[in-house]
């Protein structure tokens, strides 16, 4: 018998070795054969990569002890620095709010469409087809090319932006949301069958208590996403502090691109620490 386990256990284990040195010599040739269709090369890294830090070098403000707090007419203090924040500092606010407008109400319409498209939901094969196809669509779309459109018809402003935000959005998170539901267990969902609960009972007391902390987690780390990317809509006038940005980078202000790039820092900080705590207080209740 313990001949018998013993031999069973070795061959498994050379199976695993084999199977890990297949896949290993299948990343490897994937991974050469994607770095030289994109040139990627070493050598070009290495002597490059102190001119990287060029430009940050570049919109480094430059302060004087001296004059540190001087008024803001004078060169080297930080109000002279911070001249623009009455400025950039409602931009940043209206950026937040044009994320947070967007990513809840995506949350809301990717919810219901993950219990549509997901396959353990009962839902009719042809309308899982058609809201997964639709759902692929919005999310393959460039952020940039919604953006364009929206701003052509619309006219610049946060509205374009928070539509660009809410489809990409509900694209992104629909998938996401239908494969935390497809991936939870089914046996609370047969339990509940069996006593004679219908199909919204099921979903709501056998799936969702399974899915809820994973569509929290999701729906956080969208919002962090929709405000860096509200950043990036603003080059095409989308709104928001990302115009303000890309002014600032056409008009070579190197002090100002610092000043907004250190608040959207400090923004997408905020809305780390304050996701996390709100995650866990729904999750696991308030203490």
């Amino acid at each position: 018998m313990n001949n018998d386990f013993t031999r069973y256990y070795l061959d498994i284990r050379r199976k695993q070795k084999r199977e890990t040195l297949l896949w290993s010599l299948g990343l490897v040739v994937l991974y050469l054969g994607a770095g030289t269709l994109a040139e990627f090369n070493l050598y070009t890294v290495w002597i490059s990569l102190p001119h990287f830090f060029d430009y940050l070098a570049q919109i480094i403000p430059v302060l004087h002890w001296q004059v540190l707090f001087a008024d803001v007419h004078t060169k080297g203090s930080l109000h002279y620095w911070g001249y623009r924040l009455p400025i950039q500092l409602p931009l940043i606010w209206d950026t937040v709010q044009m994320a947070l407008a967007a990513t809840m109400i995506s949350v809301l319409a990717a919810s219901v469409l993950a219990f549509l498209a997901a396959a353990n939901t009962n839902t009719p094969a042809a309308l899982r087809l058609i809201i997964r196809t639709s759902v692929a669509f919005l999310r393959t779309m460039p952020e940039l090319a919604w953006a364009v459109m929206f701003v052509m018809a619309f006219g610049i402003g946060m509205f374009p932006g928070f539509l660009t935000l809410a489809l990409h959005t509900v694209g992104s998170l629909t998938k996401m949301f239908y494969e935390a539901l497809e991936s939870a267990s089914n046996q609370p969902v047969r339990g509940l069958r069996a006593c004679g609960a219908g199909t919204l009972q099921c979903m709501r007391f056998g799936l969702w208590p399974q899915v809820k902390p994973i569509f929290l987690s999701y729906s956080f780390m969208r919002l962090e996403i929709n405000f860096r990317l509200s950043t990036i809509l603003g080059l095409v006038g989308a709104g928001g502090i990302g115009q303000e940005l890309m002014t600032n980078i056409k008009l070579d202000q190197y002090d100002q691109i610092s000043m907004t790039l250190l608040l959207i820092i400090l923004v997408v900080a905020a809305l780390d620490a304050l996701s996390g705590t709100l995650r866990k207080w729904v999750v696991e209740g308030k203490k």
